[in-house]
């Protein structure tokens, strides 16, 4: 049973060092813990120490990702000179580990039309399997409809997008996720809810603001068993009587949203994942270096995980397999 990975973060310094000349202080937990923790050596290795990783986890592919925030908080210029080498990046080390590495693009989101054309050089001249962009990007949610060029794109190409969390506006930080210091602060504002509140809320206005409607093929991937709002969709129903959706919310879920686990792995999370959108919407991903899976850590999590061969299957690789098939490269 081949098992694929599809949050596997990787940084360069290329982008380390763009961070830091916009933000020497690091200010942003998530770059302190990219640029400069014990977790650094990990994400700038895209080489035989990675694969060494994966060896032990049991995760026969990886599909790359650059770390949030991405390139999204950047100027549009230094975001769209960055987006080329560091996709090239991600494709020379899927070249030099075949069958080991695959990738998701790195996108400009600052500049949507310049991200929408390097989403298509990096599918159809690259081979990369889809994109990977963060919940905001300049202080916009990326449902407005400035970042609609990438999703037409995607559409188009029938290429996934993986919606990845990303530090919830200063605001909403400041309201909601200071009083005790650091690091409850920061941790609260990110890995233990923040980023998964927003990501989810994210993913929902995509959905009220009409982007499936317009684009009915686009396949969004969400990790962290849906980023919350997986868990809410009796109550988010509430809502279907307002909107001018052609579909009630839910159903978007089960016919334009992938969910992992993204490193969370509990067999309750992944029963009820499978109750609400079904077998055909669950593949695997890891989080790796933030999670890091262990001793075949990864593999045991569906060796016993509670569901039949065929499930398992699907979550695994045949998921996966069947939605990078139809990409248009």
């Amino acid at each position: 049973m081949r098992l694929y990975g599809l949050e596997e973060h990787f940084v360069t310094a290329d982008v380390i060092a763009a961070w830091r000349r916009r933000d020497p202080r690091l200010a942003e937990p998530m770059m302190k813990w990219a640029v400069d923790s014990a977790l650094t050596p990990a994400l700038l290795d895209m080489g035989a120490g990675r694969v060494a990783a994966m060896d032990d986890a049991g995760i026969d592919t990886a599909v790359l990702s650059l770390t949030t925030p991405g390139l999204q908080h950047l100027d549009a210029a230094q975001a769209v000179a960055l987006q080329v080498p560091t996709n090239d990046a991600i494709a020379a080390a899927v070249r030099h580990h075949p069958g080991r590495f695959q990738g998701f693009a790195a996108l400009a989101t600052p500049a949507p039309s310049a991200a929408a054309d390097e989403l298509r050089r990096a599918v159809t001249e690259l081979g990369l399997s889809g994109a990977l962009v963060n919940a905001n990007s300049g202080g916009r949610s990326l449902d407005a409809p400035e970042f609609w060029d990438i999703y037409e794109a995607a559409e188009d190409l029938r290429a996934p997008v993986y919606l990845h969390p990303s530090v919830p506006f200063p605001a909403v930080t400041a309201a909601y996720y200071r009083g005790f210091g650091d690091p409850v602060d920061s941790m609260l504002a990110t890995g233990a809810f923040g980023w998964h509140y927003d990501a989810g809320l994210t993913l929902l206005r995509m959905i009220v603001a009409g982007v499936f409607d317009r684009f009915p093929g686009l396949q969004v991937i969400l990790g962290h068993w849906g980023e919350v709002v997986l868990f809410y969709l009796d109550r988010v129903a509430a809502m279907d009587g307002l909107t001018t959706l052609r579909r009630p919310i839910a159903e978007y879920f089960r016919s334009n949203v992938f969910i992992t686990p993204g490193g969370i792995s509990s067999h309750k999370y992944l029963r009820w994942t499978l109750e609400t959108v079904g077998a055909e919407r669950i593949m695997y991903a890891s989080d790796y270096p933030f999670n890091q899976e262990r001793a075949g850590s990864a593999r045991r999590f569906l060796d016993d995980a509670p569901v039949d061969g065929a499930t398992r299957e699907r979550i695994a690789f045949r998921n996966w397999q069947e939605l990078t098939a139809g990409i248009r490269r």
